[in-house]
């Protein structure tokens, strides 16, 4: 509950911050109205945006965050160019492909570093490498983020994706269709599929993108240009805000996932809810431990490597029409870095995240 000290507190870090960064910002007493929309449904990697919402990272900084659920990046960042959302997230090669069909978006801020994109089959399964998928039955989502980007994989890991069976399946029934072996493996994001099926004591094995060579960023925050431009200093406090809770959610661990499952009642009364959201939330952090964060702060994007993964995005995942963007205008460094992981709050995320690197390596 709110008291009039620390409205009054809130409000004078919040002037703080707008005064170091001589943008405007919102007035804490007339909160401004923004609406966000995540990539996918309540997981790990959209975790932060509860812990924003409802631990008042957005709030102090003068926005009342209404935050809706996506049904993939790709749509994610059609809303987003459209104006039925003010922000949304989406998975960086996804964003890098809508801007290169010239959808009017921008990435101001990484929430992640590492997709963690593959091909997931359950162990007992005779497809050891991405080869033994020829002759095989591989689900599918085409709005699932990864999807664009099957045919590079099949390039680089050696494989022809013509050999193989490719059953278009909806997201939600994913990896179901995996246990019950109606597919041989699926095609997904493993902070989505190993949350979901490892708490069931599913043993899984993931091929990662990563393996063959297809180094992505993870999710970016995305808004049109012109919103920029129009008020910066609403830009600024929304991310700063996102970047606040995404350090809570490594420093503070427990408290991130407890805040997430009571805003998530589908998920907390599963009786492997809780595990999903840890598992979830713990391969998450992994990624945002990296030389990025640790010396230039959250949501800081390397310029090269921005350079090298449009290239390597827009040549094989855009299609033939794509035009090359602007990887200078695409991503803009403008209103990261303010929110910093260091000493014993970055000694405390990497214990907390230890656990996880197993589901992974």
């Amino acid at each position: 509950m709110l008291t009039r000290r620390r409205v009054l507190a809130g409000f004078g870090a919040a002037a703080g911050v707008a005064a170091a960064s001589g943008f405007p910002r919102p007035a804490l007493a007339q909160a401004t109205k923004v609406t966000f929309t995540t990539s996918w449904i309540p997981e790990g990697p959209n975790l932060f945006a509860t812990v924003a919402r409802d631990k008042g990272f957005w709030k102090k900084h003068g926005l009342d965050v209404s935050v809706a659920r996506g049904s993939g990046s790709g749509a994610a960042a059609q809303a987003v160019a459209a104006g039925t959302f003010d922000f949304g997230m989406a998975a960086t090669p996804t964003a890098i492909i809508q801007a290169s069909r010239n959808l009017p978006i921008t990435c101001i801020g990484q929430i992640n570093y590492d997709a963690l994109m593959g091909i997931a089959v359950l162990s007992a399964s005779p497809i050891k490498s991405p080869r033994d998928l020829e002759g095989r039955k591989l689900g599918a989502s085409v709005t699932s983020g990864e999807y664009p980007f099957l045919p590079l994989f099949a390039e680089k890991a050696g494989f022809d994706l013509k050999k193989v069976d490719l059953v278009q399946i909806d997201g939600k029934v994913r990896e179901r269709s995996l246990v019950e072996k109606q597919v041989d493996a699926v095609s997904s994001f493993a902070t989505s599929t190993l949350p979901s099926l490892v708490p069931l004591g599913t043993e899984l094995r993931f091929m990662l993108f990563r393996e063959a060579g297809l180094d992505f960023y993870g999710q970016s925050l995305i808004t049109q240009p012109a919103r920029i431009e129009k008020d910066p200093g609403l830009t600024e406090a929304f991310v700063t805000g996102a970047m606040e809770a995404i350090r809570f959610t490594m420093t503070d661990f427990d408290e991130a996932v407890n805040v997430f499952l009571k805003a998530n009642s589908e998920v907390a009364i599963s009786s492997t809810g809780k595990a999903y959201a840890r598992i979830g939330l713990g391969l998450t952090n992994l990624t945002n431990l990296v030389p990025e964060v640790k010396e230039k702060g959250f949501g800081y994007a390397d310029p090269a490597k921005v350079a090298t993964m449009t290239d390597v995005v827009v040549r094989y995942g855009a299609g033939d029409k794509a035009v090359r963007p602007d990887p200078a205008a695409l991503f803009t460094n403008r209103f990261a870095g303010t929110v910093k992981l260091e000493g014993k709050d970055l000694a405390a995320a990497e214990a907390q995240a230890a656990p996880y690197r197993k589901y992974v390596i």
